[in-house]
């Protein structure tokens, strides 16, 4: 529940703000691709500017995602590595309590007879 709130309060003024930037840089702008010759309009693209906002805040969160992606690898790497040995442990456990339960079986029989 309270995730909930702090991103409705994040993201909503967070979504409002691109908005705003959305209305406010409707005026087509050019990118040119080529230092040397801005002018060359074989590598420039044109476009509203809030097309290129957003471009750059989507390329940046993506960019976040996969830098966090492998900067968390050795824990990935570290959690299958303690799964596999909880599931070796109970493993291990259970042959002991089939082994427990049949010696028990067997000498519950033995006792009865004294």
């Amino acid at each position: 529940m309270i995730r909930k709130v702090v991103s409705l309060v994040v993201f909503l003024p967070l979504g409002v703000l691109l908005i705003v930037l959305a209305v406010a840089n409707r005026g087509v702008v050019s990118l040119a691709l080529n230092p040397f010759n801005p002018a060359d309009q074989a590598l420039s693209v044109s476009a509203p500017f809030f097309v290129f906002l957003i471009l750059a805040v989507m390329f940046g969160v993506l960019l976040g995602s996969v830098v966090t992606w492998f900067t968390q690898g050795k824990h990935r790497k570290k959690a299958r590595s303690q799964s596999r040995e909880a599931q070796q442990w109970q493993a291990e456990a259970d042959r002991q309590k089939t082994r427990a339960e049949q010696i028990a079986g067997s000498t519950l029989p033995q006792l009865g007879a004294k």
